[in-house]
């Protein structure tokens, strides 16, 4: 019989990361409780080099966790416990019954909701779906739209941001790890179909992906890299309801923050399902940002430190008077089928540690 921790842990488990990498392993105590492992990706991937868009993914998956005990009339208290490196964090997770609580109307879409990289119906969204959105991600958040003549402008910055990370062999490295090739579902990675390519786009990626040596000789020489921009980001971009921006009231300074701003991202993302909205996530214009601020080199690429800077100004003046280092998530919205391809998640049996000491890494 699957105890309330499992049943719990096995929902949480749903929530989404970055490129699929499910940064998390789960250490069953009892019945009703757990110590959460997680760790970023930031010795790896260029999209990670400060740990933030990992620590997003933990606040997600703690908040999914929070949202699935409600549906067992219980309690999730969470708190992060002392570790050595920010690299790796550790929670204790424990189910307290409370039966006043209200199963949360969110649950039935956590295990649906998912990303979907295909143009979706460019309806605007009415003021009640606005609403609804916006009281999604709580006080200490508010969402800027982006719609009209800005979402021109913000399909140019992610055709140029494409650009960066097509022709860098940091995000080729990414890119090459977290494919899985001729799938339509896949576990632990993203399924090609799943990319946002037609046939001809895919198939090119496919060969060009054997190796950085073809990957840049069709990126320099052959123009490889219009298709998938066009694709990939100008098209979807110009094909939506909106793009939207989280941002929080004070930017995000520790740990802490970033993990409170994967719960505001997981809970607009689940209420956007609810609402019958597609979404999919827009953060290498913001990624790239933060590096260009931080003065992060993130590439030996001249050229693309370069196109960063440009980058990041261009999004400030997109933003307005939003501080752009309070914007903890970027993405697009809008109506549109199911995707047909998508990533799934490890089962949970392969998600579980047993011991506190076991590296999530090792494994």
């Amino acid at each position: 019989m699957i105890t309330p921790i499992e049943q719990v842990l096995d929902k949480a488990r749903w929530a989404p990361s970055g490129d699929n990498t499910q940064p998390w392993r789960f250490q069953v105590l009892s019945t009703t409780e757990a110590f959460i492992h997680t760790f970023d990706t930031r010795r790896h991937c260029v999209y990670d080099l400060t740990g933030a868009p990992s620590q997003i993914g933990v606040g997600a998956l703690l908040e999914t966790a929070r949202l699935a005990a409600t549906g067992l009339r219980m309690q999730a208290e969470i708190e992060r416990l002392p570790t050595p490196s920010e690299e790796k964090l550790q929670f204790s997770l424990k189910l307290v019954e409370d039966r006043s609580l209200v199963p949360s109307p969110l649950i039935p879409f956590i295990e649906s909701r998912c990303t979907n990289r295909r143009p979706y119906s460019r309806r605007p969204l009415t003021a009640a779906e606005k609403a609804t959105l916006e009281a999604s991600v709580g006080n200490s958040y508010s969402l800027l739209w982006l719609e009209g003549h800005k979402r021109w402008e913000m399909a140019k910055l992610m055709f140029k941001s494409a650009k960066i990370r097509l022709t860098i062999k940091e995000a080729y490295d990414v890119h090459a790890s977290v494919i899985e090739w001729s799938a339509r579902v896949s576990e632990t990675k993203i399924p090609d179909q799943a990319v946002g390519l037609d046939p001809v786009g895919l198939a090119l990626m496919r060969w060009a992906m054997k190796s950085w040596g073809r990957t840049r000789f069709l990126s320099t020489y052959l123009g490889g890299t219009l298709l998938p921009r066009l694709q990939l980001e100008l098209l979807p971009a110009l094909g939506c309801a909106a793009h939207v921006a989280i941002i929080a009231d004070c930017p995000p300074k520790s740990v802490d923050d970033w993990v409170s701003a994967g719960a505001a991202v997981q809970r607009l993302w689940l209420s956007a399902a609810r609402l019958g909205l597609q979404h999919q996530p827009e953060m290498t214009p913001l990624i790239f940002s933060g590096y260009a601020k931080g003065g992060i080199r993130f590439s030996k690429a001249a050229k693309a430190i370069a196109a960063a800077a440009a980058g990041s100004r261009e999004l400030s003046e997109l933003l307005g008077p939003s501080q752009p280092e309070a914007v903890v998530w970027l993405g697009r919205l809008g109506w549109g089928s199911p995707p047909f391809a998508r990533s799934l998640r490890r089962p949970l049996a392969t998600a579980m540690v047993s011991t506190r000491g076991d590296s999530p890494l090792d494994r």
